[in-house]
């Protein structure tokens, strides 16, 4: 099975650095899993706006998936309270 390039944007970059390792572990764990399969168990495709979320207990990421170039974008991630503004 071929694996995706998984990109994170600046503003994602920023927001994964700012977290505490214990919560930080497990969400690049999710992340690195996307390279093989970007669609996993309970990813939600986004209403408003392009892209999926994935849940990774109060947080979540939110990327978008471009199966033609087999990358998978990181646009932001957070809090479920501060993720979706």
């Amino acid at each position: 099975m071929l694996k995706y390039t998984i990109s994170l944007t600046k503003k994602a970059e920023k927001q994964l650095d700012k977290l505490p390792d214990k919560i930080a572990e497990p969400i690049i764990d999710a992340i690195e899993d996307l390279s093989e399969n970007p669609r996993p168990n309970g990813y939600k495709n986004l209403k408003n706006r392009d892209g999926y979320r994935i849940r990774i207990g109060n947080y979540r990421v939110i990327y978008e998936v471009f199966d033609d170039e087999l990358i998978v974008d990181v646009i932001k991630l957070g809090h479920r309270k501060d993720i979706y503004d």
